[in-house]
């Protein structure tokens, strides 16, 4: 454990020049007196760590100093070549730059560790666009991420239904979802989100923002989507399902949904099943969703989509009784 701490500490020390016994004891979550004493451990090691004195002053490395990865464990090392996604990246226009860093990484590690990413390779393969969609990145996505970088606002044009809308953002970050690309922007203070599929024009405005450090992008998404779902799932409905159907629930509807479903369901009968309420976006979407779950489902609430549910089922049977 202080092996791991000590390899993180100059790591951070190299990536930040210099940093307080308070700032490393917070990264680290530990206490002032423990980076002291690590700090000794460093200079007896052979690490060149001083302290500087002073308002400015901290803990820094003697100028030039590197350290190589010999610290890394074998499944650290793996990890680290699983990590870089290089699809995403390359849609985003740093391919390149991700290839270089894991040269450089395999550079850096011990002989022992040398196989850590074909290993990986021959292992895990991330694959992160959905199914079914179109190849390639959106065209404008290189544009985007470049102004994400530079943190430069542009001239959104975007296509909105049968109209196109312009404005003026703050590009935050981009979002990979099931294959489909969202860039997050602030607008007049105010986060939106974009796919950036509809954007149909890119232009600098000019100038930099001022990024907000406290903004957490994956919190953020996170709190939209679940958002977003819930609001989506405006009505509700009583179902009896059996075994297979509950079984079912994860693979016919929406996460939060077949959730709300199993939270809310009541003792099964002699039969197994068992009466619940599911959340839903329309009576219409209901009984598309619905008619997965074949026999396995019985809807008691409300009485139309029951009736829905009972036509749907009595021209099946027809269709079949005849051939």
């Amino acid at each position: 454990m202080r092996a791991a701490r000590l390899i993180s500490m100059v790591l951070l020390l190299q990536s930040r020049e210099t940093m307080t016994a308070g700032e490393l004891a917070r990264e680290l979550e530990v206490s002032e007196r423990t980076v002291y004493r690590d700090m000794e451990a460093l200079s007896a090691a052979g690490v060149p760590v001083y302290a500087e004195q002073g308002r400015a002053g901290g803990y820094r490395l003697v100028g030039g100093y590197r350290t190589r990865l010999t610290g890394l464990t074998r499944e650290e090392a793996e990890a680290l070549f699983l990590s870089g996604l290089p699809g995403p990246a390359g849609d985003m226009g740093r391919g390149d730059a991700v290839a270089a860093a894991e040269l450089k990484v395999l550079a850096a590690l011990p002989a022992s560790l040398r196989d850590a990413p074909s290993r990986a390779g021959q292992r895990f393969h991330l694959d992160a666009p959905g199914w079914f969609g179109e190849s390639g990145p959106p065209p404008l996505l290189r544009d985007l991420a470049r102004a994400v970088w530079e943190d430069e606002p542009v001239e959104l044009r975007y296509r909105r239904k049968d109209t196109e809308v312009t404005r003026t953002v703050e590009p935050y970050g981009l979002v990979l979802k099931n294959g489909i690309w969202y860039l997050i922007a602030r607008v007049g203070g105010t986060p939106r989100t974009y796919r950036v599929d509809r954007v149909t024009g890119v232009r600098p405005a000019g100038g930099r923002f001022d990024r907000d450090e406290d903004f957490d992008l994956a919190a953020h998404w996170q709190e939209q989507a679940a958002s977003f779902v819930r609001s989506m799932l405006r009505e509700e409905i009583t179902v009896r399902l059996s075994p297979a159907g509950m079984r079912m629930l994860r693979f016919a509807v929406e996460p939060y949904a077949a959730r709300r479903a199993r939270e809310g369901a009541g003792e099964p009968d002699g039969k197994g099943w068992v009466v619940t309420t599911l959340p839903v976006e329309s009576m219409t979407v209901a009984a598309s969703e619905l008619m997965r779950f074949g026999p396995e489902v019985e809807v008691l609430a409300p009485p139309e989509l029951r009736e829905r549910m009972a036509d749907a089922a009595a021209r099946l049977a027809e269709l079949y009784a005849t051939r």
